[in-house]
């Protein structure tokens, strides 16, 4: 029998790989989640390092814990007999798909979500995709050369990479001397992300002495090693009934894991308790400011205030929490009545555009409040649900405020609160 002596890419996969070392599952990876490092291989930043007013507006991605676990991602029971030895053309039935995704983006179009695997892979040594990609959920074949007789499993497998993230903002923090400084810190974001190596293909017989926790033993549990064709089978497939219950327990476990759809109305929240204060949000030390939209269909938008603002650029926090010195608030906006709100039913887009509703409530429209030290009024904004940080592509009259995973890196992102 010939082992896999190599990997080849799945059909269709084309993904961008974040390279951190040639040797590819040279070892065997644990599959139980284990704690990432605090100053981990690959983390751009850290906590604790020192940031600027710029930073404010941005975020990126620090990796909580990884997992690493060898996935078939389609199986076909084989049986070979003395004559029908040699090249074969064995058309394989899907087991499993992976679909790569990182919080709720599952097309990976935003920086973070690629900063985020990119660190992933440099972690773990290992070439993961980094963008949007999926394994193959269509019976696909493997040609083999079947030197021996026997009852073989081929198959097409991955290592699957799973595990949690944290958000690393900008936000003041007070020093043991009493003093304040601004600093990278551990935000209330957070979420889960999947994706897989490079896809393998081979053959392998319940006889055969392979690496634990490698791919091949991962195919070899699937044969039904117990009870293998008799003699005077017919060469050709063969069903597994671990195959079948591992297929049958995964597609269940995909369903129950589906997203369930939202709901654009939020939920009737009470009064809002809104702080006294009244403030516009300034691009700093510049007249334009976020201005509330009169249509329902429209965004808020940098405006200059004048006569005709109509308190639509006036805003109030209103029931605000802090924890760990970060600010928790809905925006209400005095002129429409509205909070401010990314729409539900382009959520997980990068770029999403910023807008008001009927307040309610709805994570969509609550926002982490990140500060420059007391005494400054820039600030940095990012959504509870999405996790995206606010700013604008263009400083212009009339441009959109919209969301991005990482936030601006030019600095866009950082607003002046200024009391009115």
């Amino acid at each position: 029998m010939r082992r896999t002596t190599g990997t080849r890419l799945g059909r269709g996969l084309g993904a961008l790989i974040a390279t951190a070392t040639a040797a590819v599952g040279l070892a065997a990876t644990p599959a139980a989640a284990t704690p990432a490092a605090p100053a981990a291989a690959g983390q751009t930043v850290q906590p604790g390092q020192a940031c600027t007013a710029a930073d404010l507006g941005k975020r990126h991605p620090i990796i909580k814990s990884t997992e690493v676990a060898p996935t078939i991602t389609h199986f076909k029971g084989w049986y070979v007999t003395a004559g029908s030895t040699g090249y074969q053309n064995v058309t394989t039935s899907t087991q499993t798909t992976i679909s790569v995704s990182v919080g709720l983006n599952g097309e990976i179009k935003g920086d973070f979500a690629v900063e985020a695997l990119g660190t992933v892979g440099a972690m773990l040594g290992l070439n993961v995709q980094v963008n949007y990609s999926s394994t193959s959920s269509e019976s696909t074949s493997v040609s083999w050369n079947f030197n021996d007789p026997g009852y073989y499993g081929v198959y097409k497998g991955t290592k699957k990479v799973t595990g949690t993230y944290g958000s690393l903002n900008c936000n003041r923090v007070q020093q043991g001397d009493g003093s304040w400084a601004l600093k990278w810190i551990e935000g209330p974001d957070s979420g889960s992300y999947t994706t897989y190596t490079t896809l393998e293909e081979g053959a392998v017989r319940c006889e055969d002495k392979v690496p634990a926790n490698s791919i091949m033993r991962k195919a070899q549990g699937l044969l039904d090693c117990e009870t293998p064709p008799r003699a005077g089978h017919a060469p050709g497939p063969v069903a597994s009934a671990k195959a079948t219950a591992a297929r049958n327990a995964a597609a269940k476990g995909t369903a129950g894991k589906a997203a369930t759809a939202r709901t654009s109305a939020p939920a009737t929240r009470a009064a809002l308790n809104c702080q006294p204060d009244v403030y516009r949000i300034h691009v700093p030390g510049k007249p334009l400011n976020w201005s509330a939209p009169v249509l329902a269909n429209d965004g808020i938008r940098l405006r200059e205030s004048n006569w005709t603002s109509a308190h639509l650029d006036n805003w109030r926090l209103c029931n605000v929490t802090e924890r760990n010195g970060v600010i928790e608030a809905s925006l209400w906006n005095w002129g429409n009545g509205g909070c401010a709100t990314i729409p539900a039913n382009i959520a997980n887009q990068e770029q999403a555009y910023l807008t008001t509703a009927p307040c309610g409530e709805d994570d969509l429209q609550r926002f982490y409040i990140y500060r420059d030290v007391p005494g400054g009024s820039k600030i940095g904004l990012q959504n509870k649900y999405t996790g995206s940080m606010l700013g604008h592509d263009r400083y212009a009259d009339g441009e959109l405020i919209r969301q991005y995973s990482s936030g601006r890196q030019d600095g866009t992102g950082t607003y002046d609160l200024v009391k009115v």
